[in-house]
């Protein structure tokens, strides 16, 4: 499917259900699936005022948010049937985003999923949505890399349709993982997402600095779905002033930044929309501006890592159960990477639980494919690769994971 920019995303959802009667005593997606009129008023308001895309009612539609709230296998059915209301609001003027958000899990040995678990998770949800026949998959309000990796990996299992990511930062563009949202841009475009950007946590005029500082690593159209303005709390509720002449101030600034793809989170209504179609009529987007282009892209969790094309280590570590001394030990050397043999699955297992430890770029030495990938699959940033393996079989894994070879 070919997407056409600048695109219109549709406004908030959350905050214009409150209006609507929901209070929160059971979840979004059960109140939703009882009262439909409510979702389809709002995205009928939204097609209405411009959105070319709706995000499926589904943010919480994962099977652990679900199972949170009492409810037991039916994910699949659930995001049928929320998908099914989008569709019926759309009428055919707008494309349907299978809506995908936080699991609010975190990884062993700090949390209590594996990164498979976390890919099951949201392949039920991912499988849901694409038997509804969803156009496209938005992945948003991502506050963990895994979260975001596993949400790719399990769409790109089912489907072959466009995939966009969204994180939420403080003001320094750190996730609440710490990650810096510069290092999920360097390793999810090189996992073949089709856009990336920011979404809630901050009104327009926060986001800006924040999309300007991933323009610099940006391959992908960028996005931004800002709140309406800074949340005020007034009698203990969140009060979002940001007019929709406010809203849009910056459009021109963005545009120039690269964004591409524009809509709104919490507090933003039909109006902050209608808004948006205007400021976008006749606009032309600039692509990104990305530095960089002539290193290799690597990255930790938390931060990017530009690297030069002859990039050279002098010691490998062989990873084992017992490898902790030695990786922290690795930290310390001259090397501009830490480079770790993987001659077994005790070795895959061992940078599962100690990958927290690495702060350098990952080079990851293998000459067994299967070994390889499932060191890819676990480890939460971009990683080079060094060994024998021809390309037949690193080919694939630089598509799906990103590997620099």
């Amino acid at each position: 499917m070919e997407l056409h920019f600048p695109l219109i995303l549709d406004g908030a959802t959350g905050t214009e259900l409150q209006k609507r009667g929901y209070t929160g005593d059971v979840c979004a997606e059960q109140w939703t699936l009882e009262h439909p009129e409510a979702i389809i008023d709002i995205q009928r308001g939204y097609v209405d005022s411009g959105s070319q895309v709706l995000y499926t009612p589904t943010f919480g539609a994962n099977r652990r948010k679900l199972e949170e709230h009492g409810i037991f296998n039916r994910t699949e059915d659930y995001n049928r049937r929320l998908a099914a209301l989008s569709e019926q609001a759309s009428g055919g003027r707008a494309l349907r985003a299978g809506d995908i958000s936080p699991t609010g899990a975190f990884l062993a040995p700090l949390g209590d999923v594996s990164f498979e678990e976390l890919v099951d998770i949201y392949t039920q949800q991912a499988a849901g949505l694409e038997s509804a026949g969803v156009d496209l998959f938005v992945i948003e309000t991502m506050m963990t890399l895994s979260d975001a990796r596993a949400a790719v990996l399990a769409v790109r299992s089912v489907s072959d349709k466009p995939v966009f990511v969204t994180f939420t930062c403080d003001e320094n563009g750190r996730s609440i993982s710490g990650g810096d949202v510069t290092a999920a841009l360097v390793v999810l475009q090189g996992m073949g997402i089709d856009a990336f950007g920011l979404n809630c946590s901050a009104g327009p005029e926060q986001m800006l600095p924040q999309l300007r500082r991933l323009r610099e690593y940006a391959r992908v159209p960028l996005i931004a779905k800002p709140n309406a303005g800074m949340p005020q709390i007034v009698d203990g509720k969140a009060v979002y002033d940001c007019t929709p002449e406010e809203f849009v101030a910056l459009i021109p600034d963005m545009l120039r930044t690269g964004v591409a793809v524009f809509g709104g989170c919490c507090g933003t209504t039909a109006a902050h929309i209608a808004a948006l179609r205007d400021a976008l009529d006749g606009a032309s987007v600039t692509p990104p501006a990305p530095l960089h282009t002539d290193k290799l892209p690597a990255a930790t969790e938390k931060q990017p890592f530009p690297l030069p094309v002859d990039v050279r280590w002098s010691t490998v570590i062989s990873l084992t159960a017992d490898a902790e001394d030695a990786l922290s030990a690795g930290q310390e050397t001259d090397d501009p990477v830490l480079a770790v043999r993987i001659d077994d699955w005790d070795g895959v297992q061992a940078l599962a639980d100690f990958q927290y430890l690495i702060a350098k770029p990952l080079c990851i030495v293998c000459d067994d494919g299967d070994l390889l990938e499932a060191a890819l699959r676990v480890y939460q940033g971009r990683a080079l690769y060094d060994g024998g393996l021809p390309d037949s079989v690193l080919l694939p894994l630089r598509d799906k994971y990103g590997l620099l070879i």
